[in-house]
């Protein structure tokens, strides 16, 4: 009988003691890394997750989970350990030996644009007879980009070959000081140099000159994604975005100067988009960062507020491309007063499904309707 206690006072010994070690050492040299296989992928395609664990001492840990969260758009299938609600939530669980080296490779899809980041996770590990737990959190940082998928269509392509066309007749439309092209009504953005005092003296409104022009240098694309409706269009705002990097790289590779401005909200700067123009080869890769970053859950900027006076103000020598699946009031004759000036545009109108949408009769020769479907 005393044998038996003796041999279960041990027994007990070592149990505590194997706790004390595992709750002070389970942790010490234990690497544990999470990142993706490339910074960015587009839409639609697959990328990879990294988990990579590291065991540098000889205790070994007879059962390690490890616990992390991301956005449910990482689409990453209904496997074991996993589950999705808004997020998506991965439990992994490992047995690692000491000095061992575990890589587990997970895939999924980007199932939307957008810009993920995981920055902890959770370990819980247990003892050799996992009668006890051990938990920590730990810091990591991997982020990834999912850039908006480049649309591409038949209707998209005529209109590319027509503003092609409308361009090249307007490579020599540069304002032009000694060209006169007639009169009309003053802007509040107008030059007081431009004003005709003779003009304005004979109608008592003032009245400015309109110039002719001599070469279109670059290209401007603006987009407003308001969205005030009840039944909010994402597809349509998202479509939006596809349409800016077709715009976008259409012109590039013409070598043409791009800029691009929206009054989406950057999900890490808080700011509306703003790109200004560049014609080198990382303009690309910056636009599509800066689509990827728009967080459309924050309401968006004012157009008209925001972007009035860039509109009006750095117009020479550009040819200006809006996109909007919205017919707002403000930015409806915010677009009518800019072709007053006559600078030259087109507003690119995305519509979900077939339906013939309502256009401002004014703009009509203006607007290229997209249809797509979700």
């Amino acid at each position: 009988m005393i044998k038996l206690l003796g041999i279960g006072l041990i027994a007990y010994l070592l149990f505590i003691a194997q706790r004390r070690l595992y709750e002070k050492l389970w942790q010490k040299h234990l690497g544990i890394s999470l990142s993706f296989g490339t910074n960015h992928i587009f839409e639609g395609e697959q990328g990879e997750l990294r988990e990579i664990i590291e065991n540098r001492k000889r205790l070994p840990l007879s059962m390690l989970k490890v616990k992390f969260k991301t956005d449910r758009h990482l689409i990453f299938g209904n496997e074991k350990g996993s589950r999705t609600t808004d997020q998506y939530y991965r439990n992994d669980v490992f047995r690692i030996s000491g000095g061992e080296r575990v890589t587990r490779t997970l895939r999924f899809t980007g199932g939307k644009r957008g810009y993920y980041t995981i920055d902890e996770i959770s370990l819980v590990a247990s003892d050799l007879f996992f009668l006890g737990q051990m938990v920590a959190d730990q810091p990591v940082r991997a982020e990834l980009y999912v850039y908006p998928k480049p649309y591409d269509s038949r209707r998209l392509r005529q209109s590319f070959v027509q503003l092609n066309g409308e361009m090249l007749t307007r490579r020599h439309l540069l304002e032009d000081p000694f060209e006169y092209r007639g009169i009309r009504e003053y802007q509040p953005y107008d030059d007081m140099r431009s004003i005709n005092w003779k003009a304005t003296a004979k109608t008592g409104d003032f009245k400015v000159n309109q110039m002719g022009y001599t070469s279109l240098k670059s290209v401007r694309i603006f987009f407003n994604i308001q969205d005030d409706n009840i039944l909010k269009k994402e597809e349509a705002v998202e479509m939006s975005l596809r349409i800016v990097v077709s715009l976008c790289l259409h012109f590039l590779q013409q070598g043409m100067q791009i800029s691009c401005y929206g009054n989406g909200v950057d999900i890490l700067t808080h700011q509306p988009l703003s790109v200004d123009g560049k014609a080198s080869k990382g303009q690309m890769d910056f636009i599509y960062r800066a689509l990827a970053r728009i967080d459309t859950a924050q309401p968006t900027a004012d157009f008209v507020e925001t972007f009035e006076e860039k509109l009006f103000q750095e117009s020479k020598g550009a040819y200006t491309c809006f996109v909007a699946p919205n017919r707002y009031d403000d930015f409806v004759a915010l677009l009518d007063r800019y072709e007053e000036t006559g600078n030259p545009f087109t507003w690119f109108y995305p519509v979900l499904g077939n339906k013939e949408p309502e256009l401002p009769p004014e703009l009509q020769k203006r607007i290229e309707v997209i249809y797509f479907e979700a």
